[in-house]
């Protein structure tokens, strides 16, 4: 609708996102102009124009030779979108609830780390862009900027999620959790499937590790009471510069991407004790794709999970995630609150995830290429278009609401052998 005085603004509890598309139609009137092209491919373009080669690098790569990448695109391709004619969207609205909090829009910035090196505002412009959008933010351990900063970013009454790397040291694993949740974080998200990194050409090649060189350990691990006591005790000074490398390898090596791996058995324990210092707050698992793990978080009380394969940052030649998440739904969807990540680029691409089953998704490379384009007004340019995209998409394809889109909305294709037809897929 490009009414601008149309019946469905009054008419629903969020903004009438699909009105940006009016407002960016009639900018040039007014000598305004975008950031940049939202179209996925062309934003990854000028990503790659704008960032240094670092953060391009870091930004973009894969796991070994990208085919979970590619693979996690292609599935998108295979479920297809069954408009409804003559339906009645003058009520639409894009709000949804997560663990009781009421967000604009099932869509929520994924925990990516050292965003530094994409923009200086770091993790405080799409935490703030978040916070204005009433959608949810989601804080990586990996992070730029501390814990605090961010949050008092992202608003006081903001929903925010924590996601945790588990340290080895039980001591900073728990110092971190107590400042997430002193913070006003409302739910812990336990990373699984990255104890270390996944080998990507690119950054090897290049030796581009930013914890190891000039990015350092960042303020969330610098402003860490618990990392600060080891830092002492091995003679280590974060404030000389000659320390610097050091004290960055040792909060990664140690603390976040450390090699060290956990088992089920250990879940109890680490859940328990976030629910101990948050006051009961949600605990969730990101990283699964396999259905007798789904179970396992179910029958251990995990409140919820994030089916995802880290954008095929991690395990090359994997499942695509969305493959995954229909196998998980059908196994637990009505037993565990199920999130969604890897490989969302587009309005349709939210609809059809939600339409297999999960209640949210995650957007991660859309707001980090943004971010490296633009800082945080391209974050906020993304984002919003984004926001319209599927809004928009809503209306002309006859869904009103969240709560409607469900299997019955798309039409899928049998699973089979499919290939990139291109190097170069967003």
């Amino acid at each position: 609708m490009s009414d601008p005085n149309n019946p469905n603004i009054s008419q629903r509890s969020t903004p009438q996102w699909a009105l940006y598309q009016r407002e960016l139609f009639w900018g040039p009137n007014e000598g305004k102009h975008t950031p940049f092209n939202t179209h996925p491919d062309k934003l990854r373009e000028t990503a790659k124009e704008r960032l240094s080669q670092t953060g391009w690098h870091y930004a973009s790569c894969n796991a070994g030779l990208s085919w979970t990448h590619y693979a996690n695109r292609q599935a998108f391709y295979r479920h297809q979108i069954v408009p409804r004619t003559l339906v009645d969207t003058t009520q639409r609205d894009t709000a949804t609830t997560i663990f009781g909090h009421r967000v604009a829009a099932p869509i929520g910035f994924a925990p990516i780390g050292i965003n530094r090196i994409y923009h200086p505002t770091g993790e405080l412009s799409p935490a703030k862009v978040a916070g204005e959008l009433n959608l949810l933010y989601c804080l990586s351990s990996a992070g730029s900027y501390s814990i605090e900063d961010v949050a008092r970013a992202n608003g006081k009454d903001s929903p925010r999620f924590y996601q945790l790397y588990w340290s080895p040291d039980d001591e900073v694993t728990l110092s971190m959790l107590k400042r997430a949740a002193d913070n006003g974080y409302t739910a812990c998200v336990l990373t699984t499937d990255t104890w270390q990194l996944g080998w990507r050409h690119d950054d090897a090649a290049h030796g581009n590790y930013a914890f190891y060189h000039d990015h350092g350990a960042g303020d969330l691990g610098l402003q860490d009471p618990a990392f600060l006591q080891r830092l002492k005790e091995a003679k280590l000074d974060p404030k000389d510069p000659k320390d610097k490398f050091k004290v960055g390898a040792d909060w990664i090596d140690k603390h976040i991407w450390h090699g060290h791996s956990f088992s089920w058995d250990r879940i109890p324990s680490l859940m328990g004790n976030w629910k101990r210092l948050s006051g009961g707050k949600p605990f969730c698992i990101k990283g699964i794709q396999n259905v007798a793990d789904a179970k396992k978080a179910v029958g251990m009380g995990v409140d919820g999970i994030v089916v995802s394969n880290h954008a095929g940052r991690q395990v090359d030649g994997a499942i695509a995630s969305l493959d995954a998440l229909e196998k998980i739904v059908d196994a637990v969807g009505d037993k565990i609150y199920i999130m969604y990540d890897s490989g969302i680029r587009g309005g349709a691409d939210v609809f059809k995830a939600l339409a297999l089953g999960a209640k949210f998704v995650f957007i991660g490379r859309l707001w980090v290429y943004a971010l490296g384009s633009g800082g945080e007004e391209g974050v906020r340019h993304e984002v919003k278009s984004l926001l319209a995209d599927f809004d928009i998409l809503m209306n002309v394809a006859g869904y009103p609401s969240v709560k409607g889109i469900n299997r019955d909305a798309i039409d899928s294709m049998p699973k089979g052998a499919y290939f990139p037809s291109t190097t170069e897929m967003a």
